[in-house]
């Protein structure tokens, strides 16, 4: 019997997995990845529901059931965290002291960035944009806390970027 909880739990672990995997690759625009993916994850999903609705009066099988949804909840976000699949692009505004130096340094870095002038509160501003992929922003936030660690910064899902400067595997 205790095979047949564990089974459950593990079941909605992996589909709850499999969907936000899914959902992800569906945003990025990778359909039939998605639909392969989705194709497993319904079949695990109406596996694990089929053995809770045989014996739906078990409360530990409705239990097992919702501890493996909330596991596979927890587990697909880390999941989805290492795969860092797509692009994000990056919206910074550094000190006016520390402008030239991180547009320097992040160029000499390899990154494309297109620097703007914004007008704020207290009157122009440098506003650099850079876009690269999602495994590579962690290098890239170093650089910006390096040479402007009091900077605004934004960072942005990018569904798509065509041409420019994207160094994506750094």
């Amino acid at each position: 019997m205790l095979i047949e909880y564990l089974l459950i739990f593990l079941a909605r672990v992996c589909d709850v997995t499999l969907s936000t995997v899914r959902m992800l690759l569906v945003v990025r625009g990778k359909r039939y990845p998605a639909a392969a993916i989705g194709l497993v994850e319904a079949s695990i999903y109406i596996t694990a529901l089929g053995r809770v609705i045989s014996n739906i009066d078990d409360p530990l099988k409705v239990l097992a059931y919702g501890l493996g949804f909330a596991s596979g909840t927890v587990l697909g976000s880390m999941v989805e965290e290492r795969l860092a699949l797509g692009h994000v692009s990056l919206e910074v505004i550094p000190p006016d002291e520390n402008a030239e130096e991180l547009l320097r340094a992040l160029r000499t870095a390899g990154y494309g960035v297109t620097e703007l002038t914004g007008y704020g509160m207290k009157g122009p501003k440098k506003v650099l944009l850079v876009s690269t992929g999602r495994k590579s922003l962690p290098r890239l936030t170093a650089i910006i806390e390096e040479f402007a660690p009091d900077c605004f910064m934004t960072v942005l899902e990018t569904r798509a970027v065509r041409g420019g400067v994207t160094p994506f595997l750094k």
